[in-house]
């Protein structure tokens, strides 16, 4: 069944409450709308209450003058209940009074209708009421289907914005044919820091995706260096260095927030806390947060994997590492949230090998 299907609701289908305490004036109603209307009746005001709340009729028809529970108390009891206070409100009584009227539009009615009744003023009146709700309810669906049609369409874009994001990533990965998983493992320890730190889930779902550019600007750097088993001399390292500024005049220019952290990164997760790093040479708490905790993340993952030009480290000793770094290289801080995750990060590595 379409969307638009399951919200259709005819007139016919509506269900309307009677409530009077006079038999014969719930009598004469019944009869000029039977046939028209689902009906219910109620002969006092609590046991209105009660069917209002089972039921949910779409309209009542509520006396004032009863015993007990009057038609203003049910309808200030119905109006302050979330749950039936859209229910429209017609009031039906012998005073045809000012005052009456005053107090029951006060306290929520939508319309009066006088005694003795005008069958033909009881249904013109009734008709117009339910048509006005069902309209309403009709443009409430109406938003409501819109509203599920974008959700759909930004979980679309989403869905593609992310797949874009992770070639784009891996795109510097498979340059080099021994990163593996480095991007996948390196962007859940961020996601991991950032949920310890206390971001939020949009800002640390954001830190998990932009994380994986972080070495995007490594699509300049040539083969011969990126890939070069030994030791890189002075201009090759100069070159190899270079790639956080490609990487961030890549990523420049962006209007999202996805991209300016993934920026911010691309520039910053080689700044070192005590000023040592590159490319800005910016220390302690100057470097962006995202970047410092990027840094951990990336050499840590950088330690335990295999590269052209060393074996991969022990995590045991990358721990160890980390730590050693710990006011020099990395955020004290952030060191300290990191290896706290380490049963976290372990089963990390251990799910996602090379």
């Amino acid at each position: 069944m379409s969307r638009e299907l399951r919200f259709m609701k005819t007139i016919n289908d509506c269900m309307i409450l009677l409530v009077d305490d006079t038999k014969s004036n719930v009598d004469v109603l019944v009869n000029a709308l039977k046939g028209m209307y689902k009906l219910g009746v109620s002969l006092n005001g609590e046991e209105a209450i009660r069917f209002v709340k089972q039921n949910l009729p779409d309209l009542i028809l509520l006396d004032i003058v009863m015993p007990g529970t009057d038609g203003f108390d049910v309808c200030h009891r119905l109006k302050a209940d979330p749950r039936t206070r859209d229910i429209p409100i017609i009031f039906i009584t012998a005073m045809d009074d000012l005052t009456h009227k005053t107090k029951g539009f006060d306290v929520g009615a939508v319309d009066y209708i006088t005694k003795p009744f005008d069958i033909t003023e009881v249904k013109a009146r009734v008709k117009t009421h339910l048509t006005l709700k069902l309209a309403g309810e009709a443009l409430k669906n109406q938003n409501a289907i819109l509203e599920e049609m974008v959700r759909e369409r930004t979980k679309e874009l989403r869905k593609a914005q992310i797949e874009v994001i992770n070639r784009l990533g891996k795109a510097a990965e498979y340059r080099d044919q021994d990163t593996g998983t480095h991007i996948n493992r390196m962007s859940k320890y961020c996601r991991l820091m950032g949920k310890a730190l206390g971001l939020s889930r949009e800002e640390y779902d954001r830190l998990d995706l932009a994380s994986t550019m972080h070495d995007v600007g490594k699509i300049g750097i040539s083969d011969n260096i990126l890939l070069k088993p030994g030791k890189l001399d002075t201009r090759e390292w100069e070159s190899m260095r270079s790639h956080t500024r490609i990487g961030e005049e890549l990523l420049s220019g962006g209007t999202s927030q996805l991209l300016e952290v993934a920026r911010i990164i691309a520039m910053t997760h080689h700044e070192k806390w005590d000023g040592t790093g590159y490319h800005q040479h910016l220390k302690g708490k100057d470097i962006p947060m995202v970047g410092r905790i990027t840094c951990i993340c990336d050499v840590f993952d950088a330690l335990i994997s295999r590269r052209p030009y060393k074996d991969p480290w022990p995590v045991d000793e990358a721990l160890a590492e980390i730590k050693k770094g710990s006011g020099v290289f990395f955020d004290p801080e952030l060191v300290e949230v990191f290896l706290s995750l380490e049963p976290e990060i372990r089963k990390i590595v251990a799910t996602h090998q090379d």
